[in-house]
Protein backbone atom coordinates (compact mmCIF):
# COMPACT_ATOMS: atom_id res chain seq x y z
CA UNK A 1 0.00 0.00 0.00
CA UNK A 2 1.84 3.36 -1.20
CA UNK A 3 1.29 5.02 2.87
CA UNK A 4 2.39 1.76 3.64
CA UNK A 5 1.91 1.04 7.48
CA UNK A 6 -0.70 3.31 8.76
CA UNK A 7 -1.54 4.08 12.07
CA UNK A 8 -5.71 3.66 11.46
CA UNK A 9 -8.15 5.09 14.10
CA UNK A 10 -7.49 2.72 16.69
CA UNK A 11 -3.89 2.82 16.16
CA UNK A 12 -3.26 4.81 19.60
CA UNK A 13 -4.10 4.26 22.91
CA UNK A 14 -6.97 5.85 24.63
CA UNK A 15 -6.51 7.59 27.59
CA UNK A 16 -8.57 8.56 30.53
CA UNK A 17 -10.67 11.89 30.54
CA UNK A 18 -12.89 13.21 27.31
CA UNK A 19 -13.49 16.64 25.83
CA UNK A 20 -14.48 19.19 28.55
CA UNK A 21 -16.40 22.27 28.18
CA UNK A 22 -13.17 24.19 29.12
CA UNK A 23 -10.49 22.66 27.34
CA UNK A 24 -12.85 23.62 24.18
CA UNK A 25 -13.50 26.90 25.38
CA UNK A 26 -9.62 27.18 25.74
CA UNK A 27 -9.08 25.97 22.36
CA UNK A 28 -11.14 28.33 20.52
CA UNK A 29 -9.74 31.69 22.86
CA UNK A 30 -6.15 30.21 21.27
CA UNK A 31 -6.93 30.09 18.38
CA UNK A 32 -8.05 33.54 17.50
CA UNK A 33 -3.99 34.04 16.89
CA UNK A 34 -5.30 33.02 13.31
CA UNK A 35 -7.46 36.06 12.83
CA UNK A 36 -3.67 38.14 12.80
CA UNK A 37 -2.43 36.09 9.90
CA UNK A 38 -6.14 35.73 8.20
CA UNK A 39 -6.87 39.57 8.49
CA UNK A 40 -3.60 40.59 6.91
CA UNK A 41 -4.04 38.38 4.03
CA UNK A 42 -7.32 39.05 3.35
CA UNK A 43 -6.72 43.30 4.01
CA UNK A 44 -3.74 44.00 1.95
CA UNK A 45 -5.04 42.48 -1.79
CA UNK A 46 -7.78 45.06 -1.19
CA UNK A 47 -5.68 48.05 0.21
CA UNK A 48 -3.45 47.88 -2.94
CA UNK A 49 -6.71 47.92 -5.37
CA UNK A 50 -8.10 51.00 -4.03
CA UNK A 51 -7.06 53.89 -5.61
CA UNK A 52 -6.34 56.56 -2.72
CA UNK A 53 -3.66 53.91 -1.29
CA UNK A 54 -2.12 53.80 -4.83
CA UNK A 55 -2.35 56.82 -5.94
CA UNK A 56 -0.71 57.91 -2.42
CA UNK A 57 2.02 55.26 -2.24
CA UNK A 58 2.40 53.67 -5.86
CA UNK A 59 1.38 56.54 -8.21
CA UNK A 60 3.18 54.66 -11.06
CA UNK A 61 0.95 51.99 -10.58
CA UNK A 62 -1.88 54.05 -10.21
CA UNK A 63 -1.15 55.88 -13.19
CA UNK A 64 -0.95 52.65 -15.29
CA UNK A 65 -4.14 51.24 -13.84
CA UNK A 66 -5.85 54.33 -14.67
CA UNK A 67 -4.57 53.85 -18.19
CA UNK A 68 -7.75 53.35 -20.48
CA UNK A 69 -6.00 53.53 -24.20
CA UNK A 70 -6.09 50.38 -26.18
CA UNK A 71 -4.48 47.54 -25.83
CA UNK A 72 -3.13 47.58 -22.19
CA UNK A 73 -1.79 44.14 -21.35
CA UNK A 74 -3.80 43.07 -18.55
CA UNK A 75 -1.06 40.88 -17.42
CA UNK A 76 1.46 43.79 -16.70
CA UNK A 77 -1.24 46.01 -15.53
CA UNK A 78 -0.37 46.01 -11.22
CA UNK A 79 3.34 44.89 -12.21
CA UNK A 80 5.63 46.61 -9.58
CA UNK A 81 8.15 45.47 -7.07
CA UNK A 82 7.85 48.29 -4.43
CA UNK A 83 3.80 47.40 -4.61
CA UNK A 84 4.67 43.74 -3.74
CA UNK A 85 6.90 44.36 -1.29
CA UNK A 86 4.60 46.44 0.29
CA UNK A 87 2.50 43.10 0.50
CA UNK A 88 5.60 40.27 1.00
CA UNK A 89 8.12 42.02 3.41
CA UNK A 90 5.69 40.85 6.54
CA UNK A 91 6.78 37.44 5.83
CA UNK A 92 10.33 37.85 5.64
CA UNK A 93 9.89 39.49 8.95
CA UNK A 94 7.67 36.49 9.94
CA UNK A 95 10.26 33.95 9.05
CA UNK A 96 13.39 35.46 11.35
CA UNK A 97 11.03 36.08 14.24
CA UNK A 98 10.16 32.54 14.16
CA UNK A 99 13.00 31.46 14.85
CA UNK A 100 13.16 33.94 18.16
CA UNK A 101 9.51 32.64 19.27
CA UNK A 102 10.97 29.32 19.04
CA UNK A 103 13.17 29.88 21.73
CA UNK A 104 10.51 32.05 23.84
CA UNK A 105 8.04 29.54 23.73
CA UNK A 106 10.10 26.87 24.88
CA UNK A 107 11.96 28.74 27.60
CA UNK A 108 8.59 30.59 28.82
CA UNK A 109 5.61 28.91 27.64
CA UNK A 110 3.69 28.98 24.74
CA UNK A 111 1.02 31.62 25.76
CA UNK A 112 3.89 34.44 26.35
CA UNK A 113 4.50 34.09 22.61
CA UNK A 114 1.08 34.73 22.17
CA UNK A 115 1.11 37.60 24.08
CA UNK A 116 4.18 39.14 22.06
CA UNK A 117 2.37 38.32 19.23
CA UNK A 118 -0.76 40.46 19.72
CA UNK A 119 1.12 42.69 21.23
CA UNK A 120 3.89 43.84 18.12
CA UNK A 121 0.97 42.66 16.20
CA UNK A 122 -0.85 46.26 17.74
CA UNK A 123 1.64 48.23 17.35
CA UNK A 124 2.37 47.45 14.01
CA UNK A 125 -1.63 48.08 13.10
CA UNK A 126 -1.50 51.41 14.51
CA UNK A 127 1.91 52.50 12.57
CA UNK A 128 0.06 51.36 9.20
CA UNK A 129 -3.42 53.24 9.69
CA UNK A 130 -1.18 56.41 10.62
CA UNK A 131 1.47 56.02 7.97
CA UNK A 132 1.88 59.00 5.48
CA UNK A 133 5.17 57.79 3.54
CA UNK A 134 6.23 54.56 2.55
CA UNK A 135 8.93 53.94 5.15
CA UNK A 136 6.37 54.16 8.24
CA UNK A 137 4.38 51.74 5.98
CA UNK A 138 6.91 49.38 5.46
CA UNK A 139 7.86 49.87 8.83
CA UNK A 140 4.89 48.84 10.28
CA UNK A 141 4.27 45.63 8.11
CA UNK A 142 7.62 44.14 9.06
CA UNK A 143 6.07 45.06 13.32
CA UNK A 144 3.15 43.04 11.81
CA UNK A 145 5.32 39.97 10.21
CA UNK A 146 7.52 39.87 13.56
CA UNK A 147 3.52 39.34 15.11
CA UNK A 148 2.21 36.99 12.94
CA UNK A 149 5.86 35.01 13.57
CA UNK A 150 4.78 34.30 16.84
CA UNK A 151 1.24 33.59 16.71
CA UNK A 152 2.45 31.16 14.20
CA UNK A 153 4.81 29.42 16.21
CA UNK A 154 3.13 29.36 19.64
CA UNK A 155 -0.61 28.76 18.50
CA UNK A 156 -0.82 25.37 16.50
CA UNK A 157 1.64 24.16 19.05
CA UNK A 158 -0.25 25.10 21.93
CA UNK A 159 -3.80 23.78 20.48
CA UNK A 160 -1.92 20.28 19.84
CA UNK A 161 -0.97 19.97 23.38
CA UNK A 162 -3.93 20.92 25.12
CA UNK A 163 -6.61 18.72 22.86
CA UNK A 164 -7.48 15.63 23.61
CA UNK A 165 -6.26 12.55 21.24
CA UNK A 166 -9.52 12.00 19.89
CA UNK A 167 -10.35 15.81 18.37
CA UNK A 168 -7.10 16.60 17.99
CA UNK A 169 -7.66 17.80 14.57
CA UNK A 170 -10.84 19.34 14.66
CA UNK A 171 -9.65 21.50 17.73
CA UNK A 172 -6.11 22.34 16.11
CA UNK A 173 -8.00 23.39 12.89
CA UNK A 174 -9.28 26.25 15.11
CA UNK A 175 -6.60 28.31 14.11
CA UNK A 176 -7.34 27.41 10.19
CA UNK A 177 -10.87 28.85 11.03
CA UNK A 178 -9.69 31.76 12.68
CA UNK A 179 -7.63 32.75 9.51
CA UNK A 180 -10.27 32.33 7.28
CA UNK A 181 -13.00 33.92 9.55
CA UNK A 182 -9.99 36.87 9.32
CA UNK A 183 -9.63 36.99 5.31
CA UNK A 184 -13.41 36.93 5.27
CA UNK A 185 -14.02 40.00 7.72
CA UNK A 186 -10.68 42.09 6.00
CA UNK A 187 -13.06 41.16 2.85
CA UNK A 188 -16.20 42.88 4.47
CA UNK A 189 -14.04 45.45 5.78
CA UNK A 190 -12.52 46.53 2.50
CA UNK A 191 -15.69 46.28 0.47
CA UNK A 192 -17.17 49.30 2.99
CA UNK A 193 -14.34 51.56 3.03
CA UNK A 194 -13.95 51.44 -0.14
CA UNK A 195 -17.13 53.14 -0.81
CA UNK A 196 -15.62 56.00 1.74
CA UNK A 197 -14.88 59.80 0.26
CA UNK A 198 -12.15 61.40 1.20
CA UNK A 199 -9.86 59.09 0.22
CA UNK A 200 -9.05 57.65 3.77
CA UNK A 201 -11.00 53.95 3.59
CA UNK A 202 -7.46 52.70 3.42
CA UNK A 203 -6.48 53.71 6.66
CA UNK A 204 -8.93 52.47 8.83
CA UNK A 205 -8.75 49.01 6.82
CA UNK A 206 -5.38 48.90 8.09
CA UNK A 207 -5.74 50.47 11.92
CA UNK A 208 -9.09 48.15 12.45
CA UNK A 209 -5.86 44.97 12.23
CA UNK A 210 -5.97 46.25 16.29
CA UNK A 211 -8.63 44.44 16.53
CA UNK A 212 -7.40 41.04 16.50
CA UNK A 213 -4.39 41.93 17.51
CA UNK A 214 -6.43 42.90 21.45
CA UNK A 215 -8.15 39.80 20.94
CA UNK A 216 -5.09 37.89 20.97
CA UNK A 217 -3.30 39.63 23.86
CA UNK A 218 -6.31 39.38 26.00
CA UNK A 219 -6.58 35.67 25.05
CA UNK A 220 -2.86 35.10 26.09
CA UNK A 221 -3.28 37.02 29.71
CA UNK A 222 -6.27 35.05 30.56
CA UNK A 223 -5.06 31.59 28.54
CA UNK A 224 -3.46 28.54 31.08
CA UNK A 225 -0.56 27.39 29.37
CA UNK A 226 -0.03 23.72 28.61
CA UNK A 227 0.64 20.82 30.30
CA UNK A 228 3.44 19.92 28.24
CA UNK A 229 4.84 23.42 28.66
CA UNK A 230 4.72 23.57 32.35
CA UNK A 231 6.19 19.99 32.57
CA UNK A 232 9.28 21.41 30.40
CA UNK A 233 9.70 24.55 32.73
CA UNK A 234 10.20 22.14 36.23
CA UNK A 235 6.35 21.76 37.71
CA UNK A 236 5.60 18.48 37.63
CA UNK A 237 2.45 19.36 39.97
CA UNK A 238 1.18 22.24 38.34
CA UNK A 239 1.41 20.31 35.15
CA UNK A 240 0.12 17.15 36.51
CA UNK A 241 -3.16 19.85 37.79
CA UNK A 242 -3.83 21.22 35.11
CA UNK A 243 -3.89 17.97 32.98
CA UNK A 244 -6.44 16.88 35.38
CA UNK A 245 -8.58 20.11 34.56
CA UNK A 246 -8.48 20.06 31.05
CA UNK A 247 -9.26 16.34 30.75
CA UNK A 248 -12.06 16.69 33.56
CA UNK A 249 -10.70 13.64 35.35
CA UNK A 250 -8.22 12.92 38.59
CA UNK A 251 -7.30 9.43 36.40
CA UNK A 252 -4.69 10.84 34.12
CA UNK A 253 -1.81 8.61 35.13
CA UNK A 254 -0.86 6.91 31.95
CA UNK A 255 -0.87 10.11 29.83
CA UNK A 256 0.79 12.31 32.37
CA UNK A 257 3.61 9.52 32.65
CA UNK A 258 3.72 9.64 28.66
CA UNK A 259 4.22 13.55 28.99
CA UNK A 260 7.26 12.85 31.81
CA UNK A 261 8.84 10.35 29.55
CA UNK A 262 8.91 12.87 26.86
CA UNK A 263 9.66 15.96 29.03
CA UNK A 264 13.05 13.73 30.33
CA UNK A 265 14.09 13.16 27.11
CA UNK A 266 13.59 17.16 25.50
CA UNK A 267 15.70 18.07 29.04
CA UNK A 268 18.50 16.43 27.73
CA UNK A 269 18.63 18.10 24.69
CA UNK A 270 20.68 20.85 24.57
CA UNK A 271 20.16 22.01 21.28
CA UNK A 272 16.82 21.36 19.47
CA UNK A 273 18.53 22.97 16.21
CA UNK A 274 21.53 20.31 16.33
CA UNK A 275 19.25 17.65 17.90
CA UNK A 276 16.51 17.83 14.91
CA UNK A 277 18.85 17.01 12.33
CA UNK A 278 20.11 13.46 13.49
CA UNK A 279 18.63 10.32 11.49
CA UNK A 280 16.19 9.79 14.26
CA UNK A 281 14.44 12.51 13.30
CA UNK A 282 14.45 12.67 9.45
CA UNK A 283 10.55 11.96 8.88
CA UNK A 284 9.89 15.27 11.25
CA UNK A 285 12.37 17.45 9.59
CA UNK A 286 11.64 16.10 6.12
CA UNK A 287 7.85 16.40 6.51
CA UNK A 288 7.78 20.18 9.04
CA UNK A 289 10.20 21.42 5.79
CA UNK A 290 7.83 20.15 2.49
CA UNK A 291 4.24 20.37 4.23
CA UNK A 292 4.56 24.34 4.13
CA UNK A 293 6.76 24.17 1.08
CA UNK A 294 4.16 22.50 -0.90
CA UNK A 295 1.26 24.27 1.04
CA UNK A 296 2.81 28.17 -0.71
CA UNK A 297 2.87 26.36 -3.99
CA UNK A 298 -0.58 25.42 -4.25
CA UNK A 299 -0.82 29.02 -5.07
CA UNK A 300 -3.38 30.13 -2.66
CA UNK A 301 -1.89 32.94 -0.93
CA UNK A 302 -1.55 34.52 -4.16
CA UNK A 303 -5.56 33.93 -4.98
CA UNK A 304 -6.13 35.17 -1.14
CA UNK A 305 -3.81 38.30 -0.53
CA UNK A 306 -4.02 39.61 -4.65
CA UNK A 307 -7.59 38.23 -5.35
CA UNK A 308 -9.01 41.66 -5.55
CA UNK A 309 -6.20 42.90 -7.85
CA UNK A 310 -6.49 39.81 -9.69
CA UNK A 311 -10.10 40.02 -10.57
CA UNK A 312 -9.45 43.26 -11.57
CA UNK A 313 -6.59 42.11 -13.99
CA UNK A 314 -9.36 39.56 -15.36
CA UNK A 315 -11.54 42.43 -16.38
CA UNK A 316 -13.67 42.67 -12.69
CA UNK A 317 -14.71 46.36 -12.07
CA UNK A 318 -12.94 47.69 -8.53
CA UNK A 319 -16.41 47.30 -6.46
CA UNK A 320 -17.18 43.79 -8.26
CA UNK A 321 -13.07 42.75 -7.79
CA UNK A 322 -13.66 43.33 -4.12
CA UNK A 323 -17.06 41.76 -3.69
CA UNK A 324 -15.85 38.66 -5.88
CA UNK A 325 -13.14 38.37 -2.93
CA UNK A 326 -15.33 38.21 -0.12
CA UNK A 327 -17.62 35.49 -1.86
CA UNK A 328 -14.12 33.48 -1.85
CA UNK A 329 -13.74 34.44 2.01
CA UNK A 330 -17.26 33.52 2.32
CA UNK A 331 -16.45 30.08 0.91
CA UNK A 332 -13.47 29.64 2.63
CA UNK A 333 -14.91 29.58 5.68
CA UNK A 334 -17.69 27.33 5.02
CA UNK A 335 -15.48 24.52 3.63
CA UNK A 336 -12.71 25.22 6.78
CA UNK A 337 -16.04 23.74 8.81
CA UNK A 338 -16.18 20.61 6.09
CA UNK A 339 -12.78 19.98 7.33
CA UNK A 340 -13.37 20.59 11.37
CA UNK A 341 -15.77 18.08 11.11
CA UNK A 342 -14.52 15.56 8.84
CA UNK A 343 -10.49 15.51 9.94
CA UNK A 344 -10.51 13.13 12.72
CA UNK A 345 -13.83 10.67 10.85
CA UNK A 346 -11.76 10.47 7.62
CA UNK A 347 -8.26 10.94 8.72
CA UNK A 348 -5.54 13.72 7.00
CA UNK A 349 -4.66 12.01 3.55
CA UNK A 350 -7.85 11.39 2.43
CA UNK A 351 -8.75 15.41 2.91
CA UNK A 352 -5.14 15.45 1.42
CA UNK A 353 -5.27 13.52 -1.53
CA UNK A 354 -9.48 14.50 -2.40
CA UNK A 355 -8.29 18.54 -2.01
CA UNK A 356 -5.30 18.33 -4.05
CA UNK A 357 -6.82 16.27 -7.24
CA UNK A 358 -9.84 19.20 -7.08
CA UNK A 359 -6.95 22.06 -7.10
CA UNK A 360 -5.68 20.33 -9.86
CA UNK A 361 -8.63 20.16 -12.01
CA UNK A 362 -9.64 23.85 -11.23
CA UNK A 363 -5.93 25.81 -11.64
CA UNK A 364 -6.25 23.96 -15.17
CA UNK A 365 -9.26 24.87 -16.12
CA UNK A 366 -8.70 28.28 -15.15
CA UNK A 367 -5.41 28.21 -17.02
CA UNK A 368 -7.29 27.65 -20.35
CA UNK A 369 -9.97 30.02 -19.86
CA UNK A 370 -7.49 32.59 -19.31
CA UNK A 371 -5.40 31.59 -21.91
CA UNK A 372 -8.21 31.17 -24.47
CA UNK A 373 -9.76 34.63 -23.91
CA UNK A 374 -6.09 37.19 -23.31
CA UNK A 375 -3.88 34.42 -25.09
CA UNK A 376 -0.26 35.80 -25.17
CA UNK A 377 -0.99 39.31 -25.54
CA UNK A 378 -3.08 39.80 -22.81
CA UNK A 379 -5.42 41.76 -24.58
CA UNK A 380 -9.02 40.97 -23.83
CA UNK A 381 -12.08 40.64 -21.48
CA UNK A 382 -14.31 37.96 -19.90
CA UNK A 383 -17.93 38.27 -20.57
CA UNK A 384 -20.30 38.23 -17.59
CA UNK A 385 -21.08 34.84 -18.11
CA UNK A 386 -17.49 33.59 -18.33
CA UNK A 387 -16.30 35.75 -15.51
CA UNK A 388 -18.43 33.68 -13.66
CA UNK A 389 -17.73 30.72 -14.35
CA UNK A 390 -13.97 32.15 -13.54
CA UNK A 391 -15.16 32.91 -9.68
CA UNK A 392 -16.73 29.08 -9.86
CA UNK A 393 -13.81 27.48 -10.20
CA UNK A 394 -12.00 30.15 -8.32
CA UNK A 395 -14.04 28.83 -5.32
CA UNK A 396 -14.18 25.92 -6.03
CA UNK A 397 -10.13 25.88 -5.81
CA UNK A 398 -9.90 27.46 -2.26
CA UNK A 399 -12.89 25.08 -1.26
CA UNK A 400 -10.06 22.41 -1.76
CA UNK A 401 -7.54 24.30 -0.42
CA UNK A 402 -9.39 25.15 2.93
CA UNK A 403 -10.73 21.86 3.71
CA UNK A 404 -6.93 20.34 2.62
CA UNK A 405 -3.55 21.94 2.59
CA UNK A 406 -5.20 24.48 4.38
CA UNK A 407 -5.72 23.29 8.10
CA UNK A 408 -3.42 20.51 7.49
CA UNK A 409 -0.33 22.28 6.64
CA UNK A 410 -0.57 23.86 10.06
CA UNK A 411 -2.27 20.65 12.10
CA UNK A 412 -0.23 17.75 10.63
CA UNK A 413 3.69 19.43 11.70
CA UNK A 414 2.34 20.74 15.11
CA UNK A 415 1.36 16.96 15.54
CA UNK A 416 4.35 14.79 14.84
CA UNK A 417 7.09 16.11 16.24
CA UNK A 418 8.42 14.58 20.14
CA UNK A 419 8.48 17.11 23.03
CA UNK A 420 12.39 17.87 22.53
CA UNK A 421 11.93 19.11 19.07
CA UNK A 422 8.58 20.38 18.84
CA UNK A 423 9.39 23.91 19.08
CA UNK A 424 11.89 23.62 16.41
CA UNK A 425 10.22 21.47 14.20
CA UNK A 426 7.62 24.42 14.53
CA UNK A 427 9.81 27.00 13.61
CA UNK A 428 10.91 25.33 10.62
CA UNK A 429 7.34 24.77 9.69
CA UNK A 430 6.81 28.54 10.28
CA UNK A 431 9.79 30.11 8.88
CA UNK A 432 9.26 27.89 5.38
CA UNK A 433 5.97 29.02 5.14
CA UNK A 434 6.96 32.80 5.34
CA UNK A 435 10.09 32.30 3.42
CA UNK A 436 7.79 31.01 0.24
CA UNK A 437 4.94 32.99 1.08
CA UNK A 438 7.17 36.06 0.34
CA UNK A 439 8.75 34.28 -2.67
CA UNK A 440 5.73 33.92 -4.05
CA UNK A 441 4.33 36.76 -2.92
CA UNK A 442 7.33 38.79 -4.31
CA UNK A 443 7.17 37.34 -8.08
CA UNK A 444 3.95 36.58 -8.38
CA UNK A 445 2.98 39.83 -10.17
CA UNK A 446 6.04 39.70 -12.46
CA UNK A 447 5.39 36.18 -12.87
CA UNK A 448 1.79 37.03 -14.29
CA UNK A 449 2.96 39.31 -16.27
CA UNK A 450 5.72 36.91 -17.84
CA UNK A 451 3.59 33.56 -17.41
CA UNK A 452 0.59 34.99 -18.51
CA UNK A 453 -1.93 32.18 -17.95
CA UNK A 454 0.84 29.58 -17.51
CA UNK A 455 1.04 30.31 -13.96
CA UNK A 456 -2.01 28.71 -13.08
CA UNK A 457 -0.41 25.63 -14.81
CA UNK A 458 2.26 26.09 -12.83
CA UNK A 459 1.06 25.73 -9.48
CA UNK A 460 -0.82 23.02 -10.73
CA UNK A 461 1.95 21.20 -11.51
CA UNK A 462 3.24 21.74 -8.19
CA UNK A 463 -0.06 20.59 -6.52
CA UNK A 464 0.13 17.17 -8.85
CA UNK A 465 3.52 16.56 -7.08
CA UNK A 466 2.38 17.30 -3.74
CA UNK A 467 -0.08 15.01 -4.22
CA UNK A 468 2.20 12.19 -5.79
CA UNK A 469 4.18 12.61 -2.21
CA UNK A 470 1.53 12.47 0.20
CA UNK A 471 0.22 9.39 -1.37
CA UNK A 472 3.95 7.59 -0.90
CA UNK A 473 4.97 9.37 1.88
CA UNK A 474 2.98 11.02 4.42
CA UNK A 475 1.04 8.19 6.66
CA UNK A 476 -2.06 8.58 8.90
CA UNK A 477 -1.88 10.46 11.94
CA UNK A 478 -5.71 10.62 13.23
CA UNK A 479 -6.32 9.40 16.77
CA UNK A 480 -2.85 8.84 17.49
CA UNK A 481 -1.55 10.40 20.99
CA UNK A 482 1.60 13.38 19.98
CA UNK A 483 3.93 11.23 22.34
CA UNK A 484 3.50 8.05 20.39
CA UNK A 485 3.92 9.19 17.35
CA UNK A 486 7.29 7.19 16.44
CA UNK A 487 5.23 4.46 16.28
CA UNK A 488 3.33 5.57 12.79
CA UNK A 489 6.92 6.64 11.75
CA UNK A 490 8.55 3.02 13.02
CA UNK A 491 5.54 1.01 10.66
CA UNK A 492 5.93 3.32 7.34
CA UNK A 493 7.70 1.65 4.39
CA UNK A 494 10.11 3.93 4.00
CA UNK A 495 10.60 6.51 7.19
CA UNK A 496 10.82 3.40 9.52
CA UNK A 497 14.14 2.47 8.78
CA UNK A 498 15.25 6.11 10.59
CA UNK A 499 13.31 5.05 13.55
CA UNK A 500 15.63 3.37 16.15
CA UNK A 501 13.85 0.43 18.53
CA UNK A 502 14.37 2.29 21.44
CA UNK A 503 12.39 5.24 19.92
CA UNK A 504 9.19 3.22 20.10
CA UNK A 505 9.65 0.66 23.11
CA UNK A 506 11.02 3.20 25.70
CA UNK A 507 7.97 4.78 26.92
CA UNK A 508 6.18 1.40 27.09
CA UNK A 509 9.19 -0.22 28.85
CA UNK A 510 8.60 3.23 31.76
CA UNK A 511 4.71 2.66 31.62
CA UNK A 512 5.51 -1.16 32.22
CA UNK A 513 7.70 -0.17 35.50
Amino acid sequence: MAGGGIVGGGGGRNYEGGVTVFVVVTCLAAAMGGLLFGYDLGISGGVTSMESFLSKFFPSVFHKMKNESGGQNQYCKFDSQLLTLFTSCLYIAALVASFFASSVTRKFGRKISMFVAGLVFLMGSVLNGVANNIVLLIIGRLLLGIGVGFANQSVPVYLAEMAPTKIRGALNMGFQMAITIGILVAGLVNFGTAKIRGGYGWRISLALAAVPSLMMTLAAVLLPDTPNSILERGHPEKAKKMLQKIRGTDNVDEEFQDLLNATEVANRVENQWTNITQPRYRPQLIICFLIPFFQQLTGINVIMFYAPVLFMTLGFGNEASLMSSVITGGVNVVATLVSIFTVDKFGRRVLFLQGGVQMIICQIAVGVMIGKEFGLSGEGSFSKGEANWILFLVCAYVAAFAWSWGPLGWLVPSEICPLEIRSAGQAINVAVNMLFTFLIGQVFLTMLCHLKFGLFFFFAGFVIIMTIFITFFLPETKNVPIEEMNRVWKAHWFWGKYIPDEAVTHGRQDRAV
